[in-house]
């Protein structure tokens, strides 16, 4: 290692980013598999380098490996199949389509035995295209339109997740008029607080999705909006109730709030179906598993999630004396999160000055101290990966062009869109002699980036190319200034 990769930490800095012994080394836990660097310090994707792929897509740029999605998809299905199989016969695993989706990820998912929860009826259209069976499909939502509610009935979706009273009546009632059943689930908030961004924490009570299990919360005197629901449910002939349906939150790295909302869904069913005389057949225990942004990011494997999950649901049944139901889970962000890395090009470069207080042992603590924090500016920013600016995200970047000898500088990566919370990256160590023309990666972006860009001042949204074997193809093209403005109806 050279010494020059040594260097004080910046006081600019948070407590949790530790200045890197080796600027060039990657984080394993952050990339996909097939993501290496050469002898020569270039970044490389099955082979492939990221020199290469700027010449023959440009940037910005999404870059994905099909094998390593196809490898995490496989591995949360085969582990929770292992981990359930003596409890209810294996999980159905749905992939959140919400996180990333295109025609080539949906067959991905339906090819490595998965399912697919939408969201929307654009997303019912994509599975559409990708040939995905209805039975094989979910359709979230809290406000879904009646057009989407007969798009899911004329697939014949396996499900409806149901999001509130309204939207169970609504469902009964267009299931009704057309003659049919539609299967539903109803999505409970089990009051269960997740340790994540409170934007992205939803099984507390004061938030948009679901219906209350805790009591008193409707107009029937002692019923609780989950119980209406379930009475609701029952007397309606055009509604199959599936089951039950939870989601604690995202990027969730302990296991407490997976456990806990599981035990307090299995027993509410088990009181639903006593009460009601009725079977629910399936209980979905939703996702939110994390992933590594940063290197300080642990997230646990699929076989261990599917253990401490199993071991909940077999102790909760033995207590109630009950069977369990068919368990399914929604994964999106821990499949698709690290299989894909950001490509930018360098622009711009600054450095500021950041006044501070001077620490307490510092003899006159009056006087302040000024530390340097560099800004480098890529050809994206907050249209390609909103995350930063919408839950604070952390993410961390690496110089793929190249390798560095140079000392590392505490960097601020920004975007170029006229916005000063245009932050791609808040706070990471790189080298000094980062320059205009060096490429950027930024890994972890698989998820809800490209699914949020926009088009804001009127920049192209990217591609992205998935690489398998050797080669790679654009899976989703990126637009072009003549896509934006065929939009634009004119005077």
């Amino acid at each position: 290692m050279n010494d020059s990769h040594k260097g004080a930490a910046s006081p600019l800095a948070p407590e949790w980013l530790a200045v890197p012994e080796d600027l060039n080394a990657l984080t394993p836990s952050m990339w996909a598999e097939d993501v290496f660097r050469t002898s020569a310090g270039q970044l490389t994707i099955d082979g492939i380098s990221v020199a290469e792929l700027k010449e023959q897509f440009g940037t910005p740029l999404f870059v994905m490996s099909e094998a390593d999605f196809r490898t995490r998809a496989r591995g949360f299905k085969d582990a929770f199949d292992d981990a359930f199989a003596d409890i209810c016969g294996g999980v159905d695993v749905y992939y959140a389509g919400k996180s990333f989706l295109c025609t080539a990820v949906a067959t991905w998912v339906a090819e490595e035995g998965l399912r697919l929860d939408t969201c929307s009826g654009g997303e019912l259209a994509v599975a559409a295209r990708a040939g995905i069976a209805g039975a094989h499909l979910g359709l979230h939502g809290n406000n879904k339109s009646d057009a989407e509610i007969r798009r899911a009935l004329d697939m014949q979706v396996g499900r409806i997740v149901v999001d509130s009273l309204d939207e169970l009546d609504r469902v009964a009632k267009i299931a009704s008029g057309r003659g049919e059943t539609a299967k539903v689930m109803l999505r409970l908030t089990p009051g269960v607080h997740a340790h994540t961004h409170e934007f992205i924490a939803t099984a507390h009570e004061d938030q948009k999705f679901g219906l209350s299990m805790a009591g008193d919360t409707t107009d029937e005197a002692g019923l609780s909006a989950a119980e209406e629901a379930v009475a609701a449910a029952t007397a309606y002939h055009s509604i199959e109730l599936l089951g039950l349906h939870c989601h604690i939150g995202s990027q969730i790295f302990e296991p407490d709030g997976f456990a806990l909302a599981a035990e307090k869904l299995l027993t509410f069913l088990d009181a639903m179906q006593r009460k009601y005389s009725i079977v629910l057949p399936e209980l979905d225990l939703g996702g939110g598993y994390g992933i590594a942004y940063t290197p300080v990011d642990t997230p646990r494997p699929p076989a261990e999630i599917a253990q401490a999950m199993a071991a909940v649901v077999r102790s909760t049944c033995a207590k109630l004396g009950i069977d369990s139901p068919r368990i399914s889970i929604e994964p999106g962000r821990a499949i698709v999160g690290s299989t894909t890395f950001t490509l930018y090009e360098v622009g711009t470069l600054k450095t500021v000055r950041v006044d501070t207080p001077a620490p307490a042992d510092a003899g006159d603590a009056d006087d302040n101290v000024t530390y340097p924090r560099r800004y480098v500016s890529v050809d994206g920013g907050m249209s390609d990966n909103a995350r930063p600016v919408l839950y604070d995200a952390d993410y961390s970047a690496v110089v793929a062009s190249r390798a560095s000898a140079a000392a590392p500088q505490l960097s601020r990566v920004v975007g170029k869109h006229c916005e000063s919370g245009d932050i791609v990256v808040r706070d990471v160590y790189l080298p000094e002699d980062v320059a205009a023309g060096d490429l950027l990666a930024v890994p972890g972006t698989g998820a809800y980036c490209w699914a949020l860009s926009s088009n804001y001042n009127y920049l192209a949204r990217p591609g992205v190319v998935a690489v398998r074997d050797g080669s790679a193809r654009l899976i989703v093209r990126g637009e072009t200034e003549e896509d934006l403005l065929n939009r634009d109806m004119g005077v």
